[in-house]
C-alpha cells in the first residue's frame, strides 16, 4: 500500500470506530485484554507486514524469472483492469474464505469468528498464515506488476470501505430497509456488495434461527458471489449472538494460539489447534 492508502485505512477504521462509540454500540463488546490484542496485532500484522512482503515477493519473482511481463498490460482500459481485479482478488478470496470454514484451514480463519462483537476493529482478525497463503493477495500482487497498480489504489480503497461497513456495528444498512421508497434500491445492494446484515449473520453464533449464516455469506466486496454460487441468505435482521459456540462451552482460546497456530497449540478440552482437533459441529448439540 501508499502512503496515502493507509491513511485511508485508518481513517476509515477510526471513522466507523469512533461512530460505534458515538451510537453506543462499542459500550456493548465485552472485548477482554485477549480481543484487544487480537484486533490490534492482526490489523498490524497484515497490513504492515504480510501485505507488503508479499507485493515485495512477487515483485522481486517477476523480475528474476519474468520481467519482459512487467507492466505489459498499464494500458488496459481501467473497467477491465476492475473486473481483473474483482476475479482474481474478490472471487478468488470468496473461495478461500469458503474453503476455510470446511477444511483444515479453519484454524486460520477461526479467529475472526472467535469475537463477541462486530466491530470495524475486526476485519483483519485472522490468524497470520491465513493471509500470508491467500492466493487472491498474490495475485493481486501479480496484476499490480502486470501494470495495474493505479486502478488497484482505487478498488481496495473501495473494498475496504465495503468491508469495514459490513463490520462494523454501526449498521449502516439498518434504517435504510425501514424507507419505503429505498426497497428496491436495498435488494439490489444486498445482492451486490456485502451489508451489515447479510455480513452478521455469516458472524452468527447459530445457524438455525433464520438469520444466521455461518455456513454461507462468504463475500467480502461482492456479495454478488454468494448469490452466484448458492451460499447466499438474505433477511433484514440481525443475529441475536455473534461468535463461537464452542468458546461458549470450552472457554476462549487464547489469543496468541488463535493468532499464529501451529507455532502454538491449544490444551483445551475441545479445540481445532491440535493435531486431530476437529471443527466444532452444532448440529451434534442439538442431537443431544
Amino acid at each position: 500500500m501508499t502512503s496515502t492508502q493507509y491513511i485511508l485505512l485508518v481513517a476509515l477504521f477510526l471513522g466507523f470506530g469512533l461512530l460505534e462509540y458515538i451510537l453506543g454500540r462499542a459500550q456493548k463488546f465485552n472485548a477482554n485484554a485477549g480481543d484487544n490484542a487480537q484486533d490490534m496485532i492482526g490489523f498490524v500484522l497484515l497490513a504492515a507486514i504480510t501485505q507488503p512482503l508479499i507485493f515485495k515477493a512477487v515483485a522481486l519473482l517477476g523480475d528474476k524469472f519474468v520481467p519482459q511481463y512487467k507492466g505489459m498490460f498499464a494500458d488496459m482500459p481501467w473497467w477491465g483492469m476492475v473486473l481483473c481485479f474483482l476475479v482474481f482478488d474478490d472471487m478468488l478470496q470468496y473461495w478461500w474464505h469458503r474453503l476455510s470454514h470446511v477444511s483444515v484451514l479453519w484454524p486460520l480463519h477461526r479467529a475472526h469468528h472467535s469475537a463477541q462483537y462486530m466491530s470495524a476493529r475486526i476485519i483483519y482478525r485472522n490468524n497470520y498464515f491465513y493471509y500470508l497463503f491467500m492466493p487472491a493477495i498474490w495475485m493481486s500482487g501479480v496484476l499490480i506488476y502486470l501494470g495495474m497498480i493505479e486502478v488497484y489504489l482505487v478498488y481496495i480503497v473501495v473494498k475496504l470501505a465495503v468491508i469495514t461497513g459490513a463490520h462494523s456495528a454501526v449498521r449502516w444498512d439498518e434504517p435504510l430497509y425501514k424507507i419505503k421508497a429505498l426497497k428496491p434500491l436495498m435488494w439490489l445492494v444486498q445482492r451486490t456488495i456485502s451489508t451489515p446484515t447479510t455480513h452478521f449473520a455469516h458472524h452468527a453464533m447459530y445457524n438455525n434461527d433464520g438469520i444466521g449464516n455461518y455456513k454461507g455469506n462468504f463475500g467480502n466486496l461482492m456479495f454478488f458471489w454468494d448469490v452466484l454460487f448458492g451460499t447466499a441468505h438474505i433477511t433484514q435482521q440481525y443475529p441475536a449472538q455473534v461468535g463461537l459456540r464452542e468458546d461458549e462451552l470450552f472457554g476462549k482460546e487464547k489469543w496468541w494460539i488463535d493468532l499464529l497456530y501451529p507455532v502454538f497449540w491449544s490444551k483445551r478440552e475441545h479445540t481445532v489447534f491440535k493435531p486431530g482437533g476437529k471443527i466444532y459441529d452444532e448440529t451434534a448439540e442439538l442431537k443431544n
